[in-house]
């Protein structure tokens, strides 16, 4: 299968996936806290099932990775990656800044990734040398080459555990135009769609992004961990336009605005 269809294939199942979450949006469900402290309910277990039910009739060799139901064929040359909700805090306060993503790896080469944001009628799909999809439309990040014009975003500015990233963030915000914590999922559809600058996110997972990394790439940006590695696979994402792909990685890490203009 190319990956051209790989990507349409990713859309699908973001859309079936992110359908069967929108039937629980705002309605009366219970919400469970896992280990890691985040939230989950029926909504995020029943779309990741379903999710892999169709993984199964239609791939049946590939392995899958899911956020709820962890790893079945974990060395299966090609995987698919499932967040059924991301942005399960958002989903159960009824605010609809959360989606649906499915992304398809070879190792940790992301060949397509698809997000379906339901709530705000929003989708985003990408491939390998396919280009970034936003809508049915072809996309790209924003031209904005000066700090002092750009939106920033971060999941959560509180940044708990991380006193240094948290630092980073704090000068990165105060030398922008515009700060927000349109964070999860949503930051990484708008620096796709040339709407925001930057998002960083301090711990991630690879579901968290691995279907986001293409989108931002194939649309012209830059995505790394917070080192600046080109991975999905690490534990932490930013994710910005070219032109601010330096500065902003150099004021994350902790050098002085002041230096780096």
């Amino acid at each position: 299968m190319s990956e051209t269809s790989l990507m349409e294939a990713a859309l699908e199942l973001a859309e079936i996936t992110g359908a069967n979450a929108m039937r629980y949006f705002r309605t009366a469900i219970d919400s469970e806290t896992k280990k890691d402290g985040s939230p989950v309910t029926i909504a995020d277990r029943s779309s990741e099932q379903l999710a892999r039910e169709w993984i199964e009739a239609r791939f049946p060799s590939d392995g899958i990775l899911g956020e709820e139901f962890g790893a079945v064929r974990p060395d299966a040359r090609r995987r698919w990656i499932i967040d059924p909700i991301d942005g399960t805090k958002s989903f159960v306060r009824g605010v609809g800044f959360w989606g649906s993503l499915i992304a398809v790896v070879e190792g940790e080469d992301v060949l397509a990734g698809a997000a379906s944001f339901p709530a705000i009628g929003e989708t985003l799909a990408a491939a390998s040398g396919e280009g970034c999809w936003w809508n049915g439309s072809r996309c790209s990040v924003s031209t904005v080459q000066d700090l002092a014009s750009a939106t920033v975003l971060a999941t959560d500015i509180a940044f708990k555990g991380h006193p240094e990233k948290r630092r980073g963030w704090l000068a990165l915000a105060d030398a922008a135009a515009l700060s927000r914590t349109w964070g999860d999922c949503v930051g990484y559809l708008l620096v796709a769609s040339g709407r925001a600058e930057v998002m960083a996110d301090p711990v991630i997972s690879a579901w968290d992004v691995a279907a986001l990394m293409p989108a931002i790439t194939e649309a012209g940006g830059v995505f790394t961990d917070w080192e600046g590695k080109a991975t999905a696979f690490g534990q932490s994402a930013v994710a910005t336009n070219a032109a601010l792909a330096d500065v902003t990685r150099r004021i994350l890490a902790g050098e002085p605005p002041q230096e780096v203009a």
